[in-house]
């Protein structure tokens, strides 16, 4: 994951100024703790042991909040008509072996229909070369369909779903740049930080394909 955190830096005059700001403003510990499965969500001193009396009180808002908290992206309300362009189609995830939110997000393309195989690899840069993703639209992770399309980092299926069904001349695919909390496969302790979907072309050129203003966007 380390050589994806930092290449968003240097801008390029195709990308908007919104997508680099967004970029810049995650900060490193969030994105390390989201995408490494080993680590917990803050690194804080355990609280001291309830007495006896509050045990009781404790143990029902302990259970309200775990119900309160957020699970994994549930299966897009358009699953129906999403899911039927999905299930045909087969895709490759080109990630690393140690990256917790990549396998995140082939869980969630599963469940929206996408037959995702992950395919863990040394050099994810030979892959991203490959296919023509240019440096400041990678990152974490790279799927790519049987009928060559690039699905770059933590695309909602949604918006897969809604390219493949018409894709765009002159189109290659759709990236999310960076790792944006709250994407697919980044849910981070109900944080959410705006982003844009940007679409890929031929010539190398991006362009705002979704503007992902709030969590519900994605469904």
């Amino acid at each position: 994951m380390r050589r994806y955190t930092n290449i968003f830096i240097n801008g390029h005059n195709r990308v908007s100024g919104r997508v680099l700001s967004a970029l810049t403003v995650l900060p490193l510990s969030l994105t390390l703790a989201a995408c490494n499965p080993n680590s917990t969500a803050a690194d804080t001193k355990p609280a001291p042991e309830p007495s006896t009396s509050t045990q009781v009180v404790q143990t029902n808002q302990s259970k309200q909040s775990e119900q309160s908290q957020p699970q994994m992206m549930p299966v897009s309300t358009h699953s129906n008509s999403q899911s039927t362009i999905l299930k045909n189609v087969s895709a490759t995830v080109y990630k690393d072996a140690n990256c917790g939110c990549c396998k995140e997000w082939v869980g969630y393309a599963q469940n929206n229909g996408l037959n995702a195989t992950a395919h863990d690899v040394d050099d994810l840069s030979l892959f991203k070369d490959r296919y023509s993703v240019p440096q400041q639209m990678r990152s974490c992770h790279t799927a790519v369909t049987t009928d060559g399309f690039v699905f770059e980092g933590h695309v909602p299926a949604k918006y897969m779903a809604k390219f493949l069904e018409n894709p765009p001349k002159g189109a290659i695919g759709l990236a999310v740049p960076g790792m944006p909390m709250g994407s697919p496969g980044m849910e981070y302790q109900n944080k959410f930080m705006p982003y844009q979907v940007m679409q890929l072309n031929k010539d190398g050129s991006t362009a705002v394909y979704a503007d992902i203003e709030s969590p519900a966007q994605q469904l």
